[in-house]
C-alpha cells in the first residue's frame, strides 16, 4: 500500500501484569473497509480500543492521516475522526435511522470532503430505504 491513512504498527498492550497484544499492526488505506477476523481472546477488541486510545499501548505506533496518536488523549483521537460504530441496533433506538446519523455527525473542519447524509446514502443504500 503506498500511503495508508491509518497505520498502527508494533503495537503491545497489557490488562494489568499481563500482555495481551503483542507486535499487532494494520493498515487502511483511503476509501478501504477492512475486518478483523478471528476467534475469542485473539485480540481483536484490545486492538481496537489501542488505535481509539481507550487503552494505552505499552510499545508501539499508531498514525493517522500522518499523525501521531499514540498515547494521544481519546477526545483527540475521537476528534481527528477515528470512532468506532458499535454492534448491534440500538446506538439510540428511540430515533430513526436519519435522526442516528444526525445526532451522531461529526464535522471535521479542514476535511477534504466533509459528510453529508447523501455521501451516507450514496456509501449505504439501504439506510435510505430505513
Amino acid at each position: 500500500m503506498s500511503h495508508a491513512l491509518l497505520c498502527a504498527s508494533g503495537l503491545t498492550a497489557h490488562y494489568g501484569s499481563s500482555q495481551v497484544l503483542f507486535d499487532a499492526g494494520l493498515e487502511v488505506g483511503e476509501g478501504e473497509f477492512v475486518t478483523l477476523l478471528g476467534r475469542n481472546g485473539m485480540g481483536k477488541s484490545t486492538l481496537v480500543k489501542v488505535v481509539l486510545g481507550t487503552l494505552r499501548a505499552s510499545s508501539g505506533s499508531v498514525r493517522f492521516e500522518g499523525v501521531e496518536t499514540t498515547g494521544r488523549p481519546e477526545h483527540e483521537t475521537a476528534r481527528r475522526g477515528i470512532g468506532l460504530v458499535p454492534e448491534g441496533r440500538g446506538i439510540f433506538p428511540n430515533l430513526t435511522v436519519r435522526e442516528n446519523l444526525v445526532a451522531t455527525a461529526l464535522q471535521r473542519t479542514g476535511s477534504r470532503k466533509p459528510w453529508t447524509l447523501e455521501r451516507v446514502y450514496d456509501l449505504f443504500p439501504r439506510l435510505l430505504e430505513r
